[in-house]
């Protein structure tokens, strides 16, 4: 069935659930999930890769005028995208799952992912003693010699957790060997990480003197890695 983003008039927006999951009221429709998925696409693309092929100005710190986008999308498209309104936008941004944008008055950014080069002004304290990073099980004893460099993209993407480290190294991987970043001792040498989506922290790399290998046996990790036997 298709699901779809509601809005409750006391508890904000919601998705996938018919009534919301604070009040169980039934709420507003606002868009179909699939609708939803397309757009939120072309929000990446726009937000961190491409914002110049929407024609769309792009400031130092990475927003873009909400208005602006909603109007190159329906340039670009009007049969398709004739109902698009700055609240889909905004209804987009506050159910994404993984905290991808953020949206402050009338301008909206990613929180991480570009490959455009940005200033970050996302938040750097409470950041946690170790993350994670997924990497390649034969570039594991090399990245912890040389450290890990941004490829492709303007920063070095780390995790919150064993759990989404692996998740996001196994879309490359078949094992993904982790790395644990001991972040405390890191921050406390003067260097920053920023706190960017939900379980995705940035840095603008990290030497190998603070990284170390996580057993493939750790329980943490055979706990993630429970259900991939069963993608065959």
């Amino acid at each position: 069935s298709d699901t779809m983003i509601r809005e409750c008039s006391n508890h904000g927006y919601y998705a996938d659930d018919h009534l919301c999951p604070a009040c169980n009221s039934e709420g507003r429709f606002i868009m179909r999930t699939g609708e939803r998925d397309s757009m939120a696409r072309r929000l990446a693309l726009v937000l961190r890769h491409a914002p110049e092929k929407f024609n769309l100005e792009m400031d130092i710190n990475g927003w873009i005028d909400v208005k602006d986008i909603i109007k190159q999308f329906k340039g670009s498209n009007e049969k398709r995208n004739h109902w698009l309104r700055p609240h889909h936008i905004r209804a987009i941004s506050e159910t994404d799952p993984k905290g991808r944008y953020e949206v402050r008055a009338n301008v909206i950014r990613a929180t991480y992912g570009h490959t455009v080069e940005i200033e970050l002004d996302l938040p750097t304290e409470n950041i946690p003693d170790t993350l994670y990073y997924p990497c390649s099980p034969d570039e594991s004893e090399n990245v912890i010699e040389v450290g890990i460099s941004p490829s492709g993209r303007s920063h070095v993407h780390l995790s919150a957790n064993i759990r989404s480290a692996a998740e996001a190294g196994h879309v490359h991987y078949a094992l993904p060997t982790l790395l644990e970043v001991d972040t405390a001792r890191f921050v406390a040498a003067g260097e920053t990480i920023w706190h960017a989506g939900i379980t995705v922290y940035l840095a603008e790399s990290v030497p190998g003197e603070y990284l170390s290998i996580v057993a493939n046996d750790h329980p943490e990790y055979e706990l993630a890695r429970v259900h991939w036997d069963e993608e065959e």
